[in-house]
């Protein structure tokens, strides 16, 4: 019997992932837009058969049609609960780059968020001209919808928590441990990056960190297939030269991109190899009720919301909290809380909701545009607590030698 052969074109690709759709519906009461619309375009389901439309010629892709292909998260909760296993992260990755980047698409703003160098100066700029103290007059003169308002909204006001420093790995295994900074963490969740550091190192590991710059994680999705490419091609070069045996990512956000880069690379959240090892660290006690926050890409592709579990565990008089599902997604979603901000917002606010019902001193939560996200919603219900990564919790309450 004569095997089939796998599709060529793009168009036969996205043709073949969405005949595997059985059309069930079992993806719906976890679609998050879905739920904020009840529109079965704004559905998985939905959102597969226009795919199916563009790649078979039946449909172009004019402004109407593609908009609820923009308006998906990418959450991924409708692949992880889907029966027939369709990949709908690549389906959703191939109609984007079909039809292209959105013609309304941020791309200054983007293209300044890709560029650590000019988010540090942009820092340093803001700290001077005291722009946490009139950031909000500013974005009130902008319109609900802009890009630029939204990105003033979540510019966060604190600086990086302080994290004690590294050791020198001189007792480290032989299992080397590149760290990926990206961009936007790089920048506002640097002390994360530290901490994760500093628990690697506790728990055995060498770490070394590679270069600063975009994984491609925005372009990938945004339709921008080529700058994808170009990105894939920088984080090949970097993870070839590092000697490492893992790559990790404080940011579940870019995992997803960096597997698609590194195929057959053991690309991983580093709460995953520091739980591995949790009976060689030692944490202070610490009496604080904690609201933890999933993202998305922490629990649908990263998988590692069990193993942070374990962790929070092993600090003594910590009362942990997990936020409740639903609501499905924060609104976050990489670039989206910034193309589509007013829809994002009403996705905020059930989680900022579930939040407070649990009445916690502090929100953890490991994916910086979720923490920024939802600090900037805070005003409106009331709310101000503190926001960190949990590695930087955990690193803060290591228990280290004198």
């Amino acid at each position: 019997m004569a095997l089939e052969k796998p599709p060529h074109t793009r168009k036969q690709k996205i043709a073949a992932l969405a005949d595997q759709c059985v059309q069930c519906g079992l993806c719906l009461p976890t679609c998050p837009t879905y739920g904020l619309d009840g529109n079965e375009a704004e559905s998985p389901r939905g959102r597969i058969a226009i795919a199916a439309a563009l790649a078979r010629g039946d449909a172009e892709p004019t402004a109407a049609l593609r908009i609820h292909l923009d308006h998906c998260l990418g959450c991924l909760n409708c692949q992880r609960v889907c029966p027939a296993n369709v990949a709908y992260d690549e389906l959703l990755v191939e109609t984007r780059a079909l039809i292209g980047p959105s013609p309304q698409r941020p791309r200054q703003l983007l293209a300044m968020l890709k560029q650590p160098t000019l988010l540090r100066l942009a820092a340093r700029l803001g700290g001077a001209t005291g722009l946490k103290h009139w950031k909000k007059r500013l974005g009130d003169r902008l319109p609900a919808s802009s890009a630029w308002r939204a990105a003033l909204e979540t510019w966060p006001d604190t600086a990086s928590a302080p994290m004690p420093p590294a050791s020198t790995n001189g007792n480290a295994e032989e299992i080397t441990v590149a760290l990926f900074p990206g961009c936007v963490a790089s920048v506002e969740d640097e002390a994360a990056e530290r901490a994760a550091t500093v628990l690697l190192q506790a728990a055995g590991y060498r770490v070394t960190r590679l270069p600063a710059f975009c994984c491609g994680a925005m372009d990938l999705h945004g339709g921008d297939m080529d700058t994808a490419d170009r990105l894939a091609d920088r984080v090949r070069d970097c993870w070839q030269t590092s000697g490492a045996t893992h790559l990790v990512s404080v940011t579940p956000g870019c995992l997803g991109t960096l597997r698609r880069a590194l195929p057959g690379v053991a690309v991983a959240d580093p709460i995953m190899l520091i739980a591995a090892r949790k009976e060689r660290l030692a944490f202070r006690p610490l009496e604080r009720r904690i609201a933890l926050h999933f993202p998305c890409t922490q629990l649908n592709v990263a998988r590692s919301e069990s193993a942070l579990q374990e962790l929070l565990r092993q600090v003594p008089s910590l009362d942990v909290a997990p936020v409740p599902r639903p609501p499905h997604c924060c609104g976050a979603a990489g670039s989206h809380m910034l193309e589509f901000p007013e829809r994002a917002a009403r996705l905020r606010d059930g989680v900022l909701g579930q939040i407070a019902i649990l009445a916690p001193q502090q929100l953890l939560s490991s994916n910086i545009g979720c923490r920024l996200h939802l600090a900037a919603g805070m005003d409106g219900h009331g709310a101000h607590w503190p926001t960190m990564h949990p590695l930087t919790l955990l690193a803060q309450q290591l228990e280290t030698s004198p």
